[in-house]
């Protein structure tokens, strides 16, 4: 028998604690349709015997208690709520028992922005870690010594592992159950709770909004520029001449406040405009190149698929609003 533990953290978010406790449950009633043994012990453990989840919203009853835990197979570490550092701070105790059993052997996987508190134990340190993009900022400047996986839905670091945000995680579930079964009870339960079991990406979930939280007044100042004005043609010589900063150092200071090239982020502008556009009007894929300052259909084509992960043809038939029929 495998022991799947799953870690119910204070300040927890429900949504990310149930999946793995259920889907590996789940997996069990399918290995003894099949006429096999059930393979998985699955349990919740905290640091005490009730957890609120959700603001109080739920109650979770822990099976065991952490000093009770010495050893498993796999921990997850479901995502923690609200505020990141006051929820880290909640569950400080948990971090050496955590880096302890890695330590004896036991496998460690995060779920979405329960990244936070697998990176508090240090074990990532020079390996990659993913979460939901929206944290990555935050996640960057707490965790310099750890790789964000900017688009990845999971990671597998030598026996820690980690996904994307929120249903992202069951990707990385479902890549556990095939691990420790096999493909065909990993397509059963793609299949029974209606995940796909493929997707690698979150790119096209992605909002950019910017990095905008360093205090670089210069470098704020052109991606404000940039922002405002991505549909011409912008060079980084411009931009470096409207804030009076040498190219070279542009580029250098640039890099270090927002983590992207200035032609990174211009890239990215652009195509943060061209996805509202697909999302919001019935224009095709040439009016929008246009519209948001490209001219060659390949390069925008190209680029499009790199930040998203999808065409701008696939990007649209899959996000374009949809006329809703009115019934009189």
């Amino acid at each position: 028998m495998k022991r799947v533990s799953v870690y119910v953290p204070e300040s927890a978010v429900i949504e990310a604690i149930t999946p793995p406790y259920r889907l590996f449950k789940t997996a069990n009633d399918f290995l003894q349709a099949q006429g096999r043994k059930p393979l998985f012990e699955v349990e919740y453990v905290a640091l005490k015997k009730s957890v609120n989840a959700n603001d109080g919203e739920y109650a979770v009853k822990a099976n065991r208690l952490l000093n009770e835990v010495e050893k498993t197979d796999l921990l997850f570490l479901p995502a923690i709520y609200g505020d990141v550092d006051n929820a880290i701070k909640q569950n400080t105790k948990a971090i050496p028992w955590i880096k302890q059993l890695y330590c004896k052997g036991s496998e460690i996987a995060s779920l979405c922005v329960g990244a936070f508190l697998l990176a508090e134990t240090g074990l990532v340190n020079g390996k990659k870690c993913s979460s939901h993009w929206a944290y990555y900022d935050i996640f960057r400047k707490k965790y310099p010594e750890v790789e964000i996986a900017d688009g990845s839905v999971i990671t597998d670091e030598g026996g820690i592992y980690s996904s994307g945000g929120a249903n992202s995680l069951w990707n990385l579930l479902l890549y556990l159950l095939e691990k420790y079964t096999d493909r065909q009870i990993a397509v059963l339960a793609s299949k029974y709770f209606a995940i796909d079991i493929g997707r690698n990406s979150q790119a096209d979930f992605t909002i950019f909004t910017g990095q905008k939280t360093h205090a670089d007044k210069e470098i704020l100042k052109s991606q404000d520029i940039i922002e405002k004005n991505f549909f011409y043609k912008i060079t980084v010589e411009d931009l470096a001449d409207k804030v009076s900063i040498s190219r070279r150092n542009f580029e250098r200071r640039f890099k270090i406040a927002t983590n992207n090239t200035p032609i990174e982020y211009i890239q990215r502008v652009r195509i943060e405009a061209a996805k509202r556009n697909f999302e919001g009007s019935r224009k095709n894929v040439n009016e929008v190149m246009f519209d948001v300052g490209y001219t060659d259909t390949k390069a925008f084509r190209d680029i499009f698929k790199r930040i998203t992960g999808l065409t701008p043809v696939e990007y649209r038939n899959k996000y374009a609003r949809m006329e809703i029929p009115v019934v009189e």
